[in-house]
């Protein structure tokens, strides 16, 4: 397990992630660094409003909210705050669906609140995004 994390701006995220190194393309909206627990899983975090959010202080990175690998075998939960790994708790299967359905509203409740012409602009691009070819 690793208790600091180095911030490195990246145009494109690297075929090949090193540990301790958090990437952030701020082009393309995107974190992405190696599992911290060690178990070498990639983790990319989509950083916008109704994701992560990412703040740059003396070139030591934050990304918020916590991060929770609910999907791998590691299960690790923990934050990124000012260049550390804090580690936090794993969720019972309970909080995890709580806390999907949590982001699902949140999210919803963002999108929701745009002018019309911009949901109409987000729905095209999903549109053209799914569409059966």
């Amino acid at each position: 397990m690793i208790s600091k994390i180095k911030l490195v701006h990246v145009q494109f995220m690297p075929n090949e992630l090193e540990p301790e190194i958090l990437y952030v393309s701020k082009e393309y909206g995107v974190a992405g660094h190696l599992c911290p627990c060690g178990c070498n899983s990639k983790i990319i975090t989509p950083l916008d409003p109704t994701e992560w959010k990412f703040i740059e202080k003396n070139n030591k990175p934050t990304l918020y909210p916590s991060i929770g690998n609910w999907q791998l075998p590691c299960r690790s939960h923990y934050w990124i705050q000012n260049g550390k790994i804090e580690w936090s708790y794993q969720w019972t299967e309970k909080e995890i669906e709580d806390g999907r359905r949590l982001e699902d509203e949140q999210r919803q409740a963002y999108y929701n609140k745009l002018p019309k012409k911009n949901k109409k602009a987000i729905k095209s691009f999903f549109n053209r995004l799914f569409k059966k070819r």
